[in-house]
């Protein structure tokens, strides 16, 4: 049995949002510390982000209708923050839509880490961060959502997503409390029992 920590979407573009802005310090701060205690615990990173090739062609249909530029292959808005500690024994997944499980390799990934718990961070809240931990949820994955780590550009729909994903698909813990039931778990996490996460 493994762990994996999913970071979604901590891209250069996409804190171009004010609010997300403001907050990009704090954010990065906070997810370097979770990445680091994940891997203190032997648990895996995985940094997903999202590309669109320059002419839309695999954009979502909004992207493409509305024609924005935004995460284009190449370019540097499409780089992961340049502040976040992605080392090379990391592992970098690129996404097309809002899951991180549509269209990609994950699933294989997982299997093949023979992961059974999930960490997850990233932004935004109501839309890659929901759809990638529903879709996680509908695979049996047992699910903490990093709260120190996910944040919106939008925080009244952060908020009401907060709300729905607490409790029903995974337990919100912050990045001490994740660290001290990481701290429970086997080495190398592959052998014996998982502690039970903490309900709320």
């Amino acid at each position: 049995m493994a762990i994996v920590t999913l970071i979604i979407d901590m891209q250069v573009d996409f804190f171009a949002h004010e609010l997300l802005s403001k907050q990009r310090a704090e954010l990065v701060a906070r997810t370097n510390s979770l990445v680091a205690v994940a891997r203190e615990s032997a648990a895996f990173v995985v940094w997903i982000k999202q590309e669109f090739s320059p002419d839309l062609s695999d954009a979502t249909l909004e992207v493409r209708n509305r024609m924005i530029n935004v995460v284009i292959a190449g370019t540097p808005g499409a780089s992961i923050l340049p502040e976040l500690d992605v080392r090379p024994s990391d592992r970098v997944l690129v996404k097309k839509r809002y899951s991180a499980f549509f269209g990609t390799n994950l699933d294989a990934l997982l299997a093949q880490l023979n992961c059974t718990q999930l960490i997850v961070g990233g932004i935004n809240t109501h839309a890659c961060v929901r759809t990638t931990v529903v879709d996680a949820y509908q695979r049996d994955y047992a699910i903490i959502l990093a709260s120190d780590c996910i944040a919106s550009h939008d925080k009244e729909h952060h908020d009401v997503t907060w709300r729905y994903m607490d409790g029903k698909f995974g337990r919100g813990m912050t990045n001490e409390q994740i660290a001290a039931w990481l701290a429970q778990v086997p080495p190398n996490n592959s052998v014996g029992d998982f502690p039970s996460i903490p309900r709320a």
